[in-house]
């Protein structure tokens, strides 16, 4: 079979993926109640059967990626291309703000403040240290296993199956080391793996949307007055998918490029500021002991079954959140890691953006928690009450020149979700039709249907937000088994491609 570069729909993946979406907006619009419980009793079964394999998963690509990395292998360029074609600020930010959309102001300011308040079964015991305990594991969701999964192992074997074998740009293209050419036929398994990458990213996607739509519309009411209602969650929420229609119809190379080098740009200058004029030593004594827990409790916590409630609502959560997300990210990062080398992409990818990452959580949960310390109730009374977008709030509220340092957060926050969406639309845009540069009225058209169905569900409740997002977890069982081979295949074909490039007759 030949592979000839194309820009046709996959109709079987459409409509499967399309008619799962649409299907879950009319149940939910009749029985949003029903379609939370059935979410739930999943979610919970999910995270049962499937909890312990995931942090195994999830540590082992880990593991084995930093191996390859410093290996003799590391020295191997993907993607057949002898230099890369962006340079390594704007390569690395626009790998940051894909998953920092999610997490980027919200749970950092909240995620922290949750665990100093409640602490972790694991340091339960140990109260001594609850401040560092409380980043630690804040870091450990957010940090290297987490990133790992997203763009690694995985990302070496899409590379070489698209770039050197001319194969579509698929996630079914991580099964091709296993079945080979066979799996772009008209294969019920191929067809399965793609239409479910797509469903678990259109949940992944529309549940942070939706929830910082609101989110976006609480930031406006407190900072300027302006009603808190259903209305202004939609407009924010179309005015979010417009930007990143905008962006997506300028393509990755200035689109995605340009919103993720300015965002970086500007994330970078509001932690200076809240560096200067907050608590610095606390912020940063939060993160080097935050580090150094983690550093100490790495593996323990990776592998932490002791309490199975507090896991489900927390690391699984995570975890079947991330690995959700991977199949498109990497779909995504193999696009834009063309003439970089595999040590540089597990670098970047699993230890770089994670450092830059907890550094980010440590500058806003750690001034959070240094208020909360000071003045008991000021963060975390708004946390309880109004949610994570209040806890943002109450934040700001308490740092000199507040009212600018709230506008700087919901504007990070906007152009973090829009570049998300943008990604997002590419991403899904590509799987329907194998091609890295697919065309630009799909890519719109994606962008315009995640603003589209995150406000008519947003119209039926925010427990369906929530239900949406929930059964992302739901959506990477079978996910997460398409992220299993490359732990095997990714050292094969990178020994493959070492010999290839000839690497070990070079002195």
């Amino acid at each position: 079979m030949k592979y000839k570069e194309n820009n046709h729909l996959d109709w079987p993946v459409f409509i499967i993926s399309g008619g799962f979406l649409v299907l879950f907006i009319v149940v939910s619009y009749f029985n949003s109640d029903g379609v939370d419980k059935v979410i739930t009793s999943l979610f919970n079964y999910s995270a049962n059967f499937f909890g312990a394999y995931w942090q195994v998963l999830l540590l082992a690509n880990f593991v084995v990626g930093l191996g390859l990395a410093f290996s003799k292998y590391g020295k191997v360029r993907l993607g057949k291309q002898d230099k890369p074609k962006y340079s390594y600020f704007r390569w690395v930010s626009m790998i940051l703000v894909t998953l920092l959309a999610s997490g980027g102001v919200f749970w950092a300011a909240s995620e922290p403040m949750y665990h100093y308040m409640t602490k972790p079964p694991l340091f339960g015991e140990d109260g001594s240290n609850s401040i560092f305990n409380a980043f630690a594991q804040s870091f450990m969701h957010w940090g290297f296993s987490a990133w790992a999964i997203l763009g690694t192992l995985a990302s070496i074997v899409m590379m070489y199956v698209h770039y050197h074998k001319k194969l579509p740009l698929r996630p079914r293209g991580l099964l091709y080391p296993i079945f080979g050419e066979k799996i772009y036929g008209k294969s019920i398994l191929g067809t399965s793996a793609d239409a479910f990458a797509i469903i678990a990213t259109v949940a992944g996607t529309l549940g942070p949307l939706g929830f910082l739509g609101l989110q976006i519309s609480f930031g406006l009411h407190h900072l300027y007055g302006v009603p808190n209602t259903l209305t202004l969650s939609v407009i924010v929420v179309l005015f979010l998918a417009v930007i990143a229609a905008i962006s997506a119809a300028t393509g990755v190379d200035r689109g995605i490029q340009t919103l993720s080098r300015y965002n970086v740009g500007f994330t970078i200058f509001l932690a200076i500021i809240i560096l200067i004029i907050g608590p610095t030593m606390f912020i940063i004594d939060a993160f080097v002991g935050g580090t150094g827990v983690h550093l100490q409790h790495f593996f323990t916590m990776s592998l932490y079954r002791g309490d199975a409630d507090w896991l489900s609502y927390w690391t699984i959560f995570f975890w079947g959140w991330f690995i959700g997300y991977a199949p498109m990210l990497i779909v995504f990062i193999s696009r834009i890691s063309r003439g970089r080398t595999i040590r540089e992409l597990i670098i970047a990818v699993s230890i770089v953006a994670p450092i830059v990452n907890n550094f980010w959580f440590s500058v806003v949960g750690g001034t959070g928690v240094f208020f909360e310390m000071e003045n008991p109730g000021s963060v975390s009374k708004a946390l309880d009450e109004g949610g994570m977008s209040a806890a943002v709030m109450a934040i700001s509220d308490q740092l000199p020149m507040g009212l600018w340092i709230g506008i700087g957060f919901l504007l990070v926050s906007v152009i973090f979700v829009a570049t998300t969406v943008d990604t997002m639309s590419f991403t899904v845009a590509a799987t329907l039709t194998g091609n890295d540069n697919p065309k630009r009225w799909l890519r719109v058209f994606w962008a315009i249907i995640f603003g589209l169905t995150t406000s008519m569900i947003l119209s039926i409740g925010e427990n369906s937000i929530a239900s949406i997002q929930n059964s992302i977890v739901i959506t990477a069982v079978p996910v997460s088994f398409l992220l299993l081979p490359p732990l095997w295949n990714a050292p094969r074909i990178a020994r493959k491609m070492a010999m290839e490039q000839r690497l070990f007759n070079k002195k």
